[in-house]
């Protein structure tokens, strides 16, 4: 940060109302009717940044790692345990209307057999049983929720899918929740083709399927009827229509995997991309206790296979930002400073700069209200002004004095007239003819504007 962003902050951080406004107005520049200012936001990644990065597993099977090296590195000091394929958890599938067909028992009523080619209809009662009977209007009986069912063969959900193991139905505000109870490794088969690519290579597909399994018996969702969703909100899990050869072949040859911390099942969390580091959970998640597997570690190969959430730019006018940050903003938005606490680029803390004052919001309050693919973020706000017969403008944050930046006409295409260098208050100011101007500063291109 520069010297003259670390003035303009505190003198924000103090109220200073008249010598903040004249050092806004500064970084502004000279204002004009056909003024234009753009919010460029340069980031890396998508997803939470906490533990494995699926991109960058990918990346590591292509450089030759295998499924136990590639969850060492992303869950540092980790080993390798065991636990039952066979033990049962909970999904949630769908709330609402409930039918299912391929089931030929109910649970806890042996003379109801049920054909398994029909389809069955399932609805709550006001006295808290569950009715259960055919699409065509036959009437099975009234059950005792939760309402279990089972088969030889995968159930079916219509307009949901196909699932092994059993189906629980339980009355939920009037409506049902269809829940799947399946072993573990059963529904780890359904996960990891939809988490990862199934033709990305064996040893990816193999850290995704010890991942996702540790995942499914470390975590809950706290409700009383099941376990997880079926959801980016646990795991995505499409049952037997997303299982594929290759992804049952990574969950065959991991079988019962897990990963552990201390002789104990750990949280592995995991998301699509880093950006090139991942995130100590405490800094992602403020308020969270640090945990020593889930802290933020190098992500060199993150960028493989074309990844398209590697590098990612956003921009936005200052109006648009300002509308998103409503009511953080203090008089009128000048730009965002980032502060990256912890070990990797991913903003911690950062300050919403006005011409009254600044607010402080965390990293993912700000993804959340910008629509940020991760908190791994950069903010800067280039203002270009056109009074008659100059172009100028500012950046800020204010990089170091003497940045250069690059002046650009559109002639045929935007072409390089010259480089001018900043002022310590990231301002430039330069003589032009008429036409239509931006400046170019790194990757970014300013908004452009037209000088008369």
């Amino acid at each position: 940060m520069s010297l003259a962003t670390r003035q303009f902050l505190r003198l924000a951080r103090l109220g200073a109302g008249a010598a903040l406004m004249s050092l806004a107005l500064a970084l502004a520049g000279v204002s004009s009717a056909g003024a234009a200012t753009m919010l460029y936001i340069r980031g890396g990644g998508n997803g939470h940044g906490i533990g494995m990065s699926q991109y960058g597993a990918y990346g590591y099977a292509l450089h030759g790692y295998d499924y136990r090296q590639i969850l060492a590195h992303y869950y540092q000091g980790t080993s390798i345990g065991t636990a039952d394929p066979q033990q049962t958890v909970r999904v949630l599938l769908a709330t609402g209307s409930a039918s299912f067909s391929g089931a030929t028992t109910v649970a806890g009523a042996p003379r109801t057999r049920l054909d398994p080619s029909a389809t069955y209809d399932v609805t709550a009662l006001a006295d808290g049983r569950l009715k259960l009977a055919t699409t065509s209007g036959r009437d099975i009986g009234r059950f005792a929720a939760p309402l279990a069912v089972s088969g030889p063969a995968p159930l079916s959900v219509p307009q949901l899918g196909t699932y092994r193991g059993s189906l629980q139905f339980s009355p939920d505000g009037g409506g049902v929740d269809t829940v799947n109870v399946v072993g573990l490794d059963d529904y780890v088969q359904g996960v990891v083709a939809g988490e990862m690519p199934a033709g990305w290579p064996a040893a990816a597909l193999e850290a995704q399927a010890v991942a996702a399994r540790t995942y499914a018996i470390t975590t809950t969702v706290g409700a009383s009827g099941y376990d997880l969703y079926s959801d980016t909100r646990s795991q995505v899990y499409g049952g037997v229509g997303a299982e594929t050869p290759a992804t049952n072949a990574a969950v065959a040859a991991t079988a019962g995997q897990i990963v552990t911390y201390d002789g104990a099942p750990a949280v592995t969390y995991f998301f699509a991309s880093s950006g090139g580091w991942t995130e100590s959970i405490q800094d992602a998640w403020p308020g969270a206790t640090p945990e020593p597997w889930l802290r933020a570690v190098p992500d060199p190969y993150d960028g493989a296979g074309g990844d398209p959430y590697h590098r990612w730019l956003k921009q936005l006018s200052l109006a648009a930002a300002a509308s998103a940050l409503t009511g953080l903003v203090q008089g009128q938005l000048i730009g965002i400073v980032a502060h990256h606490d912890g070990r990797s680029p991913r903003v911690v803390t950062a300050d919403v700069v006005g011409t009254g004052g600044t607010t402080t919001v965390s990293g993912a309050q700000l993804q959340s209200l910008l629509g940020l693919l991760s908190t791994n973020a950069s903010f800067t706000t280039v203002t270009t002004n056109d009074p008659r017969g100059r172009l100028s403008g500012s950046i800020f944050p204010s990089p170091r004095a003497g940045t250069k930046i690059s002046v650009q006409r559109l002639d045929r295409g935007w072409r390089t007239l010259s480089v001018l260098r900043l002022s310590k208050l990231g301002a430039f100011d330069t003589t032009v003819g008429p036409g239509r101007y931006r400046i170019a500063y790194g990757p970014l291109r300013g908004p452009a504007v037209t000088v008369r």
